[in-house]
């Protein structure tokens, strides 16, 4: 079952980054199947809407993200996945690729462990705060992506975006407020709710209408979404 981050409300504060993500990989979660790794797993929030064979989560130790309350089932170095070669029909690596420093070697991992033909869904930020830091390397583009995929054994299949230049904006303000000036308010009852509606709720609807009114411009946006093939 997805936890409520995942499937927010307007209350939430990363009510567009989380919707806009969550939409694509539900749009595009019937390309993987058989054996699959999350690479870069987590606490597996996305293992609920998968029907696969076998899920296997797959994650790397760093001080900037404790994997206390996760359920990692193989630990790897940063460098080799420790898995045999051509085992995994599907990979899923969602928001993950900036966290990686050698991720042209990666890749290579990645492209080891499938199959011919497997196909990986990849998500990966474009405009988002610095997060788990120390560990936040890089915002790729597109272009940049779709050349590192190319260059280390991939095709690439389908290519998508979540979110428009309007979300992007809304979002960008109810997190400023979420950052800043919430924790100044969070342990008092009514001005919690209250700064939560005016400055979370307010402005996504808002957003939202607005997003639906205007033309969806996609020069900025939250996300990268690459299905790629092992060729």
């Amino acid at each position: 079952m997805l936890s409520p981050e995942f499937r927010p409300s307007i209350f939430f504060p990363y009510y567009f980054i989380r919707k806009g993500l969550m939409s694509k990989i539900d749009q595009y979660k019937h390309v993987l199947h058989g054996k699959m790794m999350d690479f870069g797993c987590g606490s597996k929030p996305y293992k609920s809407i998968f029907t696969v064979d076998e899920y296997v989560g797959v994650d790397f130790m760093n001080e900037g993200h404790p994997h206390d309350q996760e359920q990692i089932d193989v630990f790897y170095d940063g460098k080799s996945i420790p898995l045999q070669s051509n085992y995994f029909d599907s990979v899923l690596s969602s928001e993950v690729f900036e966290h990686i420093f050698n991720l042209e070697e990666i890749l290579d991992e990645l492209n080891r462990v499938l199959k011919s033909g497997g196909r990986m869904l990849i998500t990966c930020p474009f405009v988002w705060k610095e997060h788990e830091v120390p560990h936040d390397y890089a915002r790729y583009t597109r272009f940049a992506l779709k050349h590192l995929f190319n260059k280390h054994g991939f095709e690439v299949i389908q290519e998508d975006k979540s979110g428009n230049f309007i979300e992007v904006i809304f979002q960008l303000i109810v997190l400023y407020f979420h950052d800043y000036w919430f924790p100044k308010v969070s342990r008092i009852p009514v001005a919690r709710q209250l700064f939560q509606f005016f400055f979370f709720a307010l402005p996504n609807l808002t957003g939202a209408v607005l997003s639906k009114l205007f033309r969806k411009r996609k020069e900025v946006y939250f996300n990268n979404i690459f299905i790629v093939e092992k060729r």
